[in-house]
């Protein structure tokens, strides 16, 4: 276990290390090797996906389980919290401990959260694999949040979505798995990916670099995120709860999440593959600098007829 504060009288010009609260370390390995037996009836070793349940306790209230891969338990937890508005702030955190053999994650706040009965009280079941349920009513708070307008150029999504194809190692190896990205683009240098993290559920990989970006200060008003799954309302959320301005997925948008997208100013951008891409939101701050070659007229009307329909 491991456990850094604040430090005291620090050089001015330095940057104080951010506080961590006293925190277990029990990542788990994300796949597991297994025996198959194919269409000819031979068996066929390989790889499936881990998934563990994990019960969340917040001052020994059990709040939700969670099924996840379990390789980031801690900074997941975190970032749930974060999400949830279940605690104000990480300073309140005391400490994060992860049990296997219970499969149980216990966090104990400062000074307990008084008001876990008023947020508790009001669910909203969600379309979120590995999660399903948002506590509160946060969807009204979330509304009120504004994301920096930030410039994107077309190359930058190139160059970051060849990147990307190089991080998701768990599925290729197991499959049944979504991936996060933590992303920066800045117009003067390449795209650099911070973190990359697959789970069962896109929201657990969302509230695992959540809890990263709080545990260590990260600015979010410089970034990207990336998913490979759906943006839904639930996604923008997430997001603008990061201050991140640019959403990106290779999957679909649902309306909810573009209404959401709309108000709060996130750049929705889905359908992303290879030279591929929809904006949803934010046309206006995109910079077309790598239009690729005119598709053939049949194979225009086909990617139109599928954008619609997904």
């Amino acid at each position: 276990m491991y456990r850094v504060k604040p430090a005291s009288g620090a050089t001015p010009d330095l940057k104080e290390p951010p506080y961590r609260p006293e925190m277990s370390s029990q990542g788990l390995r994300p796949a597991h090797e297994v025996v198959a037996v194919d269409e000819y009836g031979q068996p066929r070793s390989g790889f499936i996906a881990g998934e563990r349940a994990l019960t969340l306790f917040l001052d020994d209230r059990e709040i939700v389980t969670l099924m996840t891969l379990g390789t980031h338990p801690e900074m997941l937890t975190l970032g749930y919290l974060l999400n949830q508005r279940l605690v104000p702030c990480l300073e309140s955190v005391d400490s994060v401990k992860v049990d296997w053999d219970k499969g149980e994650v216990q966090v104990a706040t400062f000074e307990r959260i008084t008001d876990l009965d008023e947020k508790l009280r009001h669910r909203t079941v969600t379309t979120g694999c590995g999660q399903g349920t948002v506590f509160g009513r946060i969807g009204d708070q979330v509304e009120k949040i504004r994301v920096p307008r930030v410039p994107v150029k077309q190359s930058s999504i190139y160059d970051l979505l060849a990147q990307i194809s190089q991080h998701n190692e768990v599925y290729r190896r197991a499959g049944a798995v979504h991936g996060c990205a933590l992303c920066s683009c800045p117009a003067s240098t390449d795209p650099r990916i911070h973190l990359f993290v697959e789970d069962v559920g896109r929201h657990n990989a969302a509230d695992a670099i959540s809890g990263y970006m709080w545990l260590n200060a990260v600015d979010g008003k410089d970034k990207w995120f990336y998913t490979t799954g759906r943006l839904t309302s639930e996604m923008v959320i997430k997001v603008a709860q990061m201050q991140i301005p640019i959403l990106l997925s290779r999957s679909g948008v649902t309306f909810r999440g573009l209404e959401l997208a709309q108000k709060i100013g996130v750049v929705l951008i889905a359908r992303a593959k290879g030279r591929h891409f929809l904006v949803y939101n934010g046309a206006d701050r995109i910079a077309f600098d790598a239009i690729p070659a005119e598709l053939p007229p049949d194979k225009h009307e086909r990617r139109t007829s599928s954008a619609a329909e997904g």
